[in-house]
């Protein structure tokens, strides 16, 4: 039988939904059916032309990396100042950052560099960041039309399913207020649809988008390659991921580059020392400024 044990079999929905600020787990004290500023709040701003504010969730993991991607390229105008948002502190509710993104979600970058002629560009969605950032610098993403045309397919296709990941099968898995067997079945089944796309493509492909390595690879492996490697949910096991050979293989390789290695530290707050940035202002950072670096009172 179903392990609901705290809900009831034969809910009826109101004919108007009322919202109950105590429902909703873990995250239920800063979510709210509206949207807005809640709170006054200045920005920092740093020196370099990109400011990010963001968290290392896999959302903000796929801009930190594709800036550290871009750098490790030779792109030296790409660098950028990465600013801590405290996503349960109700940081992204403040009204400099919903300026950023009326969304109130991380990542959100601002652009100040020179080009735009004094007209800063407000960038928000990781999506579109990735896009904007590959555009902008001409690079991770293929030239040719149909390689082209296909990591752009496989960037819209995370976009649209990694919600079922996140919102369904992580939340309900591992943040829900108590174990619920409908909705973590439903998920679970979803999630392993997914990833047996994955894996399937990746029989015949060496990246997303061909033998090219591109932001389709940057913006899906923060949500896929973290799930199947075990770094999010603790749910390997649950997933069986390790049977999918060929997504394994991926996400491994991918796990190996240096700018993901970078990137994945950037605004991090939880994990060993040595694997958290909480920002970045400077690539000496990643040698000075990890919390296993820093005295006690800095931390």
């Amino acid at each position: 039988m179903s392990n609901d044990n705290n809900a009831s079999n034969s809910y009826t929905p109101p004919k108007v939904w009322t919202w109950n600020p105590d429902n909703g787990g873990e995250w239920a004290s800063i979510n709210r059916p509206t949207a807005g500023a809640r709170h006054e709040q200045t920005l920092p701003k740093g020196k370099h032309p990109f400011q990010l504010y963001s968290l290392a969730t896999p959302n903000g993991q796929k801009v930190t990396i594709m800036f550290e991607e871009l750098l490790a390229l030779g792109h030296k105008e790409a660098e950028y100042d990465a600013h801590l948002i405290k996503i349960g502190d109700g940081d992204q509710f403040g009204s400099d950052f919903v300026g950023i993104n009326p969304n109130s979600k991380i990542p959100a970058l601002m652009d100040y560099s020179d080009d735009l002629d004094g007209k800063p560009q407000r960038i928000f969605e990781s999506g579109a960041i990735l896009l904007y950032l590959s555009e902008k610098f001409d690079a991770l993403l293929p030239k040719e039309l149909s390689q082209r045309t296909e990591a752009m397919s496989w960037l819209f296709w995370q976009m649209g399913s990694a919600p079922y990941i996140g919102g369904g099968f992580g939340h309900f898995y591992s943040y829900a207020p108590y174990p619920m067997e409908y909705p973590i079945d439903r998920f679970t089944m979803e999630a392993k649809r997914q990833l047996d796309v994955l894996d399937k493509h990746l029989a015949k492909n060496e990246f997303m988008a061909g033998d090219e390595y591109s932001i389709a690879d940057i913006a899906i492996w923060p949500w896929y390659g973290n799930l199947v490697l075990g770094h999010v949910y603790d749910a390997a096991e649950f997933l069986d991921t390790a049977s999918y050979k060929n997504l394994m293989r991926w996400a491994k390789k991918i796990e190996t580059r240096d700018a993901v290695k970078r990137g994945r530290m950037v605004n991090r707050t939880w994990g060993e020392p040595d694997e958290q940035l909480h920002e970045r202002h400077d690539a000496s950072d990643f040698e000075t400024k990890t919390q296993d670096k820093l005295e006690p009172q800095d931390s």
